[in-house]
């Protein structure tokens, strides 16, 4: 994993990003999303086939818009860079695999 750029950027948004305080409902979707970002770009790493690849990193980018999404409402301009930076990573990611 330590050669998968895509993954260690996630990785280090998400060990900055954890950190934010926010009140639920948001706190508990915030921590799910920013989680699913990492966990199925590594799941989707261990695929054998670039079908399956793909549906996993969709779903990581699909998680990404979420976090987006809520650093939006929360109003969190200090992550919004580093998410976006991010998500780009993750759609090329998924460009790459059509």
């Amino acid at each position: 994993m330590e050669k998968f750029k895509t993954y260690q950027l996630a990785m280090d948004f998400y060990k900055y990003a954890i950190k934010l305080r926010l009140t639920n409902p948001l706190r508990d979707q915030y921590q799910r999303s920013l989680l699913s970002v990492v966990l199925n770009l590594a799941e989707g790493s261990g695929k054998l086939t670039i079908n399956d690849r793909r549906r996993f990193y969709a779903i990581s980018l699909g998680s990404m818009r979420e976090v987006q999404t809520i650093l939006t409402i929360a109003n969190a301009s200090q992550l919004i860079l580093k998410a976006d930076i991010v998500a780009a990573h993750l759609y090329r990611l998924c460009q790459r695999c059509q």
